[in-house]
């Protein structure tokens, strides 16, 4: 993978930030993208430290406009692009009954819609640029699996995101780009901080180890769909949950 340029969005934080830090220390050429501005620079901080190659473009992934200049950046800047990671989304806990048209459309535009933006943009740009042995992951989740009464939205969307992967793999094998996704399950970050204790430790006895995943453990799968390892691997959403669909 080494000199390939890789765009990962969510960068600034988690999977995104792990997932950054491992694809830089293969060589890869990261373009980190987040809406965090503060937690970008964090990220460059930690690999600029370590003389890794990083740059970062604040982006809002939930506008069309702003991903397809993300990845007009990426490519800009290094005359190339070889992959995508469409990671960044937000957590949801809002009630069904609580769901109103305006904020499901708002929630999908960030955790479905933008992995569309990234896909279309990217799987174009490696066209134009007849990219050999491109790569699109996506981030869905086990959520993609189940349903839950304050889950609606973020289910619905992660959902979306499995058949969205098989059909891009379908359709973007004749360009040989490969696409694939992850679907963890519950991961010790920050976007937990708001979940009462109690509830975490009940997660942390659905996951055969007893806790949460580690954001890193999610990122070394992502690190190997977009390795030369994962070359027969396509149109599939790999879990990444620790049993916890296993048993529950």
């Amino acid at each position: 993978m080494k000199g390939e340029v890789i765009i990962v969005t969510g960068a600034a934080s988690g999977v995104g930030f792990e997932t950054a830090r491992l694809l830089a220390e293969e060589g890869v050429k990261v373009v980190g993208a987040d809406i965090d501005e503060a937690g970008l620079e964090k990220l460059e901080t930690a690999l600029r430290e370590r003389d890794l190659e990083i740059l970062t473009k604040v982006t809002d992934v939930s506008k069309p406009e702003e991903v397809a200049s993300l990845v007009d950046f990426a490519a800009d800047s290094h005359d190339r692009l070889d992959g995508i990671f469409n990671n960044a989304g937000i957590r949801d806990g809002t009630h069904f009954d609580d769901v109103d048209p305006e904020s499901y459309h708002e929630h999908l535009a960030t955790n479905q819609h933008s992995v569309y933006y990234g896909m279309h943009y990217a799987a174009k740009k490696m066209q134009a640029l007849n990219t050999k042995n491109g790569r699109i992951v996506n981030t869905a989740s086990i959520r993609s699996y189940f349903g839950a009464k304050k889950s609606f939205r973020y289910s619905a969307a992660k959902a979306a995101i499995v058949s969205m992967t098989m059909s891009g793999a379908d359709a973007l094998a004749k360009d040989g780009i490969r696409v694939n996704a992850v679907a963890p399950a519950f991961i010790d970050t920050g976007l937990l901080e708001s979940v009462p204790r109690e509830r975490i430790e009940r997660l942390e006895k659905k996951h055969l180890k007893g806790r949460l995943l580690r954001a890193d453990e999610v990122a070394k799968v992502v690190r190997f769909l977009f390795s030369p390892d994962s070359a027969a691997v396509n149109g599939a959403t790999l879990l990444v949950d620790d049993g916890f669909l296993a048993v529950h």
